[in-house]
């Protein structure tokens, strides 16, 4: 064997324990021939979706080929997910995940059916949106070290709202409650909404939630922030501290969107993918739509996504099982 030829399939070797099973040989400049489709596991007009619908218009501008979002709804995210993992890895079938669908899911659900480090190729993180800690004006603490101090006073009596059991923002005041060593009362709501208007009329002082549904109120006083829950404050409400600013260093929540693809994806496919996410993501057009949903863009090569997920499935895995929290 030539001295370039051994070189080369040492290469295809170390692709494929990068990016899953063996795949066939894909010319970076063959792809793509088709339309690819963009699967959502939420309904349509969430942030997910309101994400993947930017991300396949630019995207479709870049490859020269429509790509077409389709909402595969059901099972809190696991109908699409399990549907984009049995797709033929030839980058045709694409998949929108964030920290819920793909970090927090596969300990939350008894039967996920799938497991993030081996069924899917990460091709690259486009979004951050951070948990924020939001409060009616009523509310006496002003930053999340008086929360702490007035939660232990009042001995399991204060009311925290979040969203549904098992999200986000429920895990994140579990994750609170845990870190600071209080005793609360979490209200899960079924939806965003009525949480919303629960903290608004004050039947609930504080509630753990994502930003968009909240911004107008931000800016007209009716509610107040009291802590970002990311390493760094939200570019959009830079007033707002974050928590490890104003008493509760380490605490984070942040939700992390990226594009995956069926494992065995191979290299020159998430080559040019993960190119394409960089650029769109970098735009103002783009970045600022970002931020309108309450995030920033965030970007990254494959492996700096594969361990991003790694992270963040320890991270709420850990918390669910000390919780004994399954959803069937």
């Amino acid at each position: 064997m030539g001295r370039r030829a051994a070189w080369m399939m040492g290469l295809g070797v170390l692709a494929c324990g990068l990016f899953g099973a063996a795949a066939p040989a894909v010319a970076q400049g063959d792809y793509p021939t088709k339309t690819v489709t963009l699967v959502v596991p939420y309904p349509p007009g969430g942030g997910v979706d309101v994400l993947a619908r930017v991300i396949a218009e630019k995207l479709a501008g870049i490859l020269g080929q429509q790509v077409i979002v389709d909402n595969r709804v059901g099972g809190s995210g696991l109908v699409g997910t399990r549907a984009t993992i049995r797709s033929a890895p030839d980058g045709y079938t694409l998949f929108l995940g964030h920290t819920g669908s793909i970090s927090i899911n596969p300990s939350l659900y008894a039967n996920s059916g799938f497991d993030p480090r081996k069924d899917f190729t990460p091709i690259g993180l486009f979004a951050s949106m951070p948990v924020a800690l939001l409060a009616h004006p009523s509310f006496a603490p002003k930053t999340i070290g008086e929360v702490v101090e007035f939660a232990k006073k009042e001995g399991g009596k204060m009311n925290i709202g979040t969203s549904a059991v098992g999200t986000g923002s429920y895990l994140s005041a579990e994750l609170f409650k845990s870190m600071a060593g209080v005793q609360a009362t979490i209200v899960p709501y079924k939806g965003t909404a009525q949480l919303m208007n629960d903290l608004l009329g004050g039947h609930v002082p504080i509630a753990f939630g994502v930003l968009p549904p909240a911004m107008g109120n931000l800016g007209a006083g009716t509610l107040r922030g009291i802590a970002m829950l990311d390493r760094q404050r939200f570019s959009m409400l830079p007033n707002i501290p974050t928590a490890h600013e104003s008493g509760l260093p380490g605490f984070e929540s942040v939700l992390h969107y990226g594009l995956l693809a069926p494992a065995g994806l191979p290299r020159p496919i998430v080559v040019k993918l993960n190119a394409a996410m960089k650029s769109i993501a970098m735009t103002d057009e783009v970045k600022k739509r970002i931020n309108n949903e309450g995030g920033d863009p965030l970007t990254s090569t494959p492996e700096e996504y594969a361990a991003d997920i790694d992270q963040e499935e320890r991270k709420w895995s850990a918390l669910i099982k000390k919780l004994n929290l399954k959803v069937e």
